[in-house]
């Protein structure tokens, strides 16, 4: 992994949770790392096809479509999601948990389980 000596400000991370809990947290400099995640532009198309998903299901409803082809895509979009939720949560230990764990950092991984926690209700 690199690390550039010019990136050593403060950034904050925000995870969106399966629930649509927004998680935040900062690596300050301090910490000393930095890092990009590796799956951003995957779960943003992702997030995309979602929400335009969930539009065609809105307008299933308004046109007064059947219930159970309603609740049959809606199950589809929970799949969607929790699959988005499990890219994230990977990329995230394998970054900024690893990162947590050299730097002993007790915060980060107090928030991993947390975030944990939410996902798997």
């Amino acid at each position: 992994m690199e690390h550039s000596k010019q990136d050593h400000h403060e950034h904050e991370h925000t995870h969106v949770l399966a629930d649509g809990t927004v998680v935040t947290h900062s690596h300050g400099p301090g910490h000393g790392h930095t890092h990009s995640h590796a799956h951003t532009k995957a779960v943003l198309n992702r997030m995309s096809r979602l929400i335009g998903h969930l539009e065609s299901i809105k307008t299933m409803v308004e046109d007064g479509r059947d219930c159970s082809e309603v609740l049959i895509q809606l199950s589809a979009v929970k799949s969607a999601i929790n699959g988005v939720s499990k890219i994230i949560l990977k990329d995230h230990m394998e970054h900024c948990i690893v990162d947590a764990v050299r730097d002993n950092d007790q915060e980060a991984l107090e928030q991993l389980n947390k975030a944990i926690d939410q996902f798997i209700k």
